[in-house]
């Protein structure tokens, strides 16, 4: 058997769970077959397994509007990995920045295609503050790809509700295959070193958050909790890499009115940090973070687990899945209107009801100790990659046949 990945992320080049999945998932594929990825970005890595090779066509000659060059870059990418001869059994496509290259493989190199669902385009119709135009071709592009693979994997029980209830697709075509992760790499790693290096005062409890600004994973309406947090709570938050300007903007205002009404103190950290300086802070961190209003899996919560930190996440998606309530953490319901079921109902009173559940559990040292101990355990027997890949390959073998 040999797999081809499409995708947009994988290393040095990631800032998602997308990219995580298939960096993790390539490499354990790789134990048990020939292994090929094709990913956007100058990276050749010929004669490896998995063997690698980024595509970085020029666009520098592009006028259209912003928001759609990362569209028109995305298809000269897919262009780029088909004009390449493709020597593989299946194709296997991540986010639909890689489904016109994975279409285009499936119709010319006739390879049946799987393909993962990470996150859906109707489910976040902020993209359009991002892509204008372009978020229509992305719902359009990734319709057809999800209704016309031989496989569709879900990455949470409702990620597969989801699938079924907006695209024609067969039931028995749609799977449900976890995320993971490697409880070797994330495991707790305590260095007061990355603490001081970035100011955060390594003898104050603090509440961690880790992530994108972009309105999926919620960050302004933690920023907007902190005002309700006990004084002597510490907040870092790892936040980098802004959707838009405007988001961005909306950050920053955030940030200046908690520092106005909270006395306890707050580090921004604005960049994506390398996965040795992220795990230091899941370790030291005494609870983390996931506001998220839209969450498919979210593997985000599996890192801070596996380093024996408590968890608080809003009630959706695969969360629900990972998160055991009162065991490993708290889930905070997340009250969504019917007209706008991506943002939340009452924003103030989820931020309200995310205090609490912080306030609750960093006031309860004894309570966070069973919960890190059994969120470890919880990641070491539901959610390892060597196992993934065994789900993964025998669904390449059932549809190759």
């Amino acid at each position: 058997m040999k797999p081809l990945l499409l995708t947009n992320e994988y290393p040095p080049n990631i800032y998602g769970g997308a990219g995580i999945h298939v960096q993790y998932l390539s490499r354990e594929l790789s134990k048990l077959c020939d292994v090929q990825v094709r990913c956007f970005g100058e990276q050749p890595k010929e004669g490896l397994n998995p063997k690698v090779y980024g595509s970085a066509p020029d666009n520098s000659n592009y006028t259209a509007p912003e928001g759609l060059q990362s569209v028109f870059s995305a298809l000269q990418n897919c262009l780029d990995f088909n004009t390449r001869n493709i020597d593989a059994d299946v194709v296997h496509l991540h986010t639909w920045y890689s489904h016109f290259g994975g279409i285009l493989a499936h119709l010319n190199y006739g390879l049946p295609m799987a393909l993962t669902v990470h996150s859906l385009e109707p489910l976040r119709p902020w993209k359009r503050e991002q892509l204008a135009g372009g978020y229509d071709f992305t719902l359009w592009l990734e319709k057809t790809a999800i209704e016309m693979a031989d496989a569709v994997i879900a990455v949470s029980n409702e990620t597969r509700e989801d699938i079924l209830r907006l695209f024609d697709v067969p039931e028995e075509r749609v799977s449900v295959i976890y995320n993971g992760i490697d409880p070797n790499e994330y495991t707790p790693t305590f260095n007061k070193a990355t603490l001081e290096k970035f100011g955060i005062d390594p003898d104050t409890p603090f509440v961690l958050f880790v992530g994108r600004i972009t309105r999926q994973k919620g960050i302004i309406h933690l920023v907007n909790a902190i005002q309700h947090l006990d004084p002597d709570t510490q907040v870092v938050l790892c936040a980098g890499t802004p959707d838009t300007p405007e988001i961005a903007a909306e950050m920053a205002t955030a940030i200046e009115t908690a520092r106005e009404s909270f006395n306890g103190k707050i580090v921004w950290i604005q960049e994506m940090l390398p996965t040795d300086e992220k795990i230091h802070l899941y370790s030291h961190a005494s609870l983390f973070c996931t506001p998220s209003i839209y969450e498919p899996f979210g593997i985000i919560n599996l890192e801070a687990m596996a380093c024996e930190t408590p968890v608080v996440a809003s009630n959706v998606g695969g969360m629900k899945e990972i998160i055991v309530p009162g065991k490993t953490g708290l889930l905070v319901d997340l009250e969504q209107q019917r007209e706008s079921p991506f943002e939340a109902s009452d924003p103030a009173n989820f931020a309200q009801d995310l205090a609490a559940g912080i306030n609750e559990l960093m006031r309860d040292d004894s309570t966070r100790e069973k919960m890190a101990k059994a969120g470890r355990e919880r990641v070491l027997s539901t959610f390892s990659w060597d196992e993934i890949a065994k789900e993964t390959l025998a669904l390449y073998e059932r549809i190759a046949k």
